[in-house]
């Protein structure tokens, strides 16, 4: 199972202030020394998180491979093309939306005639594709004939459902549609609104490969990473050069 983090709401707190902290490329970088398998970031059309300087910093940064999402928009392929990132995760997109709502309408024939010009120019670049879909059957073997590599399940419903008998309706769909699309001959990979607290059911799902998992980590980051955050600080300032210190007071180690 590869776990990749996706780092967008990194970008957003940082957009609320149109700064430049926290920074999206140190996020990443640190989310591969805990252990991601990936990073994953959604560029919209908006750019109202990661920003085209984030998605070109972060291809030059990342050493274990960047999933970029984005839709089937003409000048968001182009940016893929350009930046050449590992893999390309198509998928809806609305203005209006908050987050993404759920997956490709493959059942329109407008939506599958954009998906299908972005994909071949995306084989043609040599970039591994997927497309976000919901957990169907339709959707998949939509996926399957359209020439993508890999399905992204949409995990939306399965994380909003109430009560044991809803969730285990919404897993048993996904494990369906996950045997479908292997049987295909696509890799299968998962996420929306996952957490610590909903992820091992999905995760125990066996032909599912891959994880996409950002809110959660970053909202549980506020937390366990603070104190940290604020035990170095004080330790630089308090080891900052010139300081005068008693005997037995703290000294900053050496190569601090």
């Amino acid at each position: 199972m590869r776990l990749y983090i996706n780092i967008d709401h990194v970008a957003t707190v940082r957009q609320a202030r149109l700064t430049d902290e926290p920074d999206p490329v140190r996020a990443a970088v640190l989310a591969e020394l805990g252990g991601a398998d990936g990073i994953t970031i959604h560029h919209r059309q908006d750019a109202r998180h990661i920003s085209v300087r984030d998605v070109e910093l972060l291809g030059r940064t990342v050493r274990t491979g960047i999933n970029l999402e984005i839709s089937s928009n003409e000048r968001m392929v182009d940016l893929a093309v350009s930046t050449l990132p590992m893999q390309v995760t198509l998928v809806p997109e609305k203005r209006e939306e908050v987050t993404t709502e759920g997956g490709l309408n493959l059942t329109s024939a407008s939506v599958r005639g954009s998906l299908a010009a972005g994909l071949g120019r995306l084989a043609d670049a040599g970039i591994r594709t997927s497309l976000f879909i919901d957990p169907d059957a339709v959707s998949v073997d939509e996926t399957k004939a359209l020439g993508a590599d890999a399905v992204e399940l949409h995990t939306g419903e399965y994380a909003n459902a109430v009560g044991d008998r809803e969730k285990a309706t919404e897993l048993a769909r996904l494990a369906e549609a996950a045997a479908r699309a292997d049987a295909a001959g696509l890799a299968v990979h998962a996420g929306h609104g996952l957490t610590y607290e909903n992820v091992v059911p999905v995760a125990a799902l066996p032909l599912i490969e891959e994880l996409n998992i950002g809110h959660s980590v970053v909202s549980r980051s506020v937390f366990v990473g603070i104190e940290r955050a604020v035990r170095e600080m004080k330790e630089i300032v308090e080891g900052a050069p010139g300081r005068v210190r008693r005997p037995g007071e703290w000294a900053p180690p050496i190569g601090f």
